[in-house]
């Protein structure tokens, strides 16, 4: 692979180590588009690949949540069991082929863009909030089944899940979050079923400079505005989202292409008629 291929996994390693040690959340979902668009890999190779890096990545800034006991299990087993079902039972269907590539694109596409509405909401009256297990454990299914088919790890929805329905303050629901990430992408790893033996050297860059962005995000923590890095986020997954869905279009099979775009052509007549008149 070219060394500008690899310096560009390494600083989207970098990014994503960052964002997920101040955040606890967040960073995988830019990993997919790099692996597609910028390693130029199948999607069948870059979903399982995505999902041990997160994993791993996830694992490695959980430490220093731990040390300082800023996990919940309860809210965890809440919204954690159903994350885990819906793990597997999207893994299962993209290996069963029943989710072509556009449509895991697709899919991914809109989560990004979910995911930049979600992290800019902020925590606006988190503590103490009036608990929700019930739509906690719905999230729990949403986030596993976006696990299985998209290959993140889904701590964009699973943070404000965290704080909003389970009242937890920021710092607890970031540790909860972390090790949810793992166990879900080790879950949906398991229902995919085949490893990414090929790109597995792909992760070397990727973990080199997620584990030098974990170490920056983690001193620089406590100085940073909370608020101004969901905002500074939530731009990179708006182009994360274009990126993917521009690729989901590309890797439509060309028929259907050619399908899409005949339907698309008589509204385009119309409103270049309704113009010329």
């Amino acid at each position: 692979m070219a060394l500008s291929a690899l310096l560009l996994l390494g600083l989207g390693g970098g990014l994503i180590g960052f964002l997920l040690s101040v955040l606890g959340a967040g960073g995988s979902i830019l990993l997919l588009p790099l692996l597609v668009s910028g390693a130029t890999l199948p999607t069948r190779e870059a979903v399982p690949l995505s999902l041990l890096v997160v994993m791993l990545l996830a694992l490695a800034n959980l430490g220093p949540y731990v040390r300082r006991g800023q996990f919940a299990l309860k809210p965890a087993l809440i919204l954690g069991v159903p994350a885990l079902a819906g793990s597997w039972l999207g893994g299962s269907w993209v290996k069963a082929g029943l989710i072509p590539e556009p449509v895991q694109l697709g899919v991914f596409s809109a989560a990004a863009l979910v995911a930049s509405w979600l992290l800019t909401r902020g925590s606006r009256g988190s503590t103490g909030a009036r608990q929700r297990p019930a739509l906690l454990a719905i999230q729990g299914i949403l986030v596993g089944l976006l696990t299985g088919i998209a290959g993140v790890g889904g701590g964009f929805a699973i943070v404000p899940a965290l704080v909003l329905l389970a009242g937890l303050p920021m710092q607890l629901a970031s540790g909860t979050s972390l090790l949810l990430i793992a166990v879900n992408a080790l879950v949906a790893l398991g229902a995919l079923g085949h490893w990414p033996a090929q790109s597995l050297p792909l992760m070397l860059p990727l973990l080199a400079g997620g584990a030098l962005g974990a170490v920056v995000g983690q001193r620089l923590a406590p100085h940073l505005s909370d608020r101004r890095l969901r905002q500074g986020f939530s731009i990179l997954l708006i182009g994360s989202a274009l990126m993917s869905g521009l690729e989901a279009w590309k890797r439509q099979p060309p028929a259907e292409r050619e399908e899409q775009s005949l339907r698309q052509a008589p509204a385009l007549l119309s409103t270049t008629q309704s113009h010329c008149s």
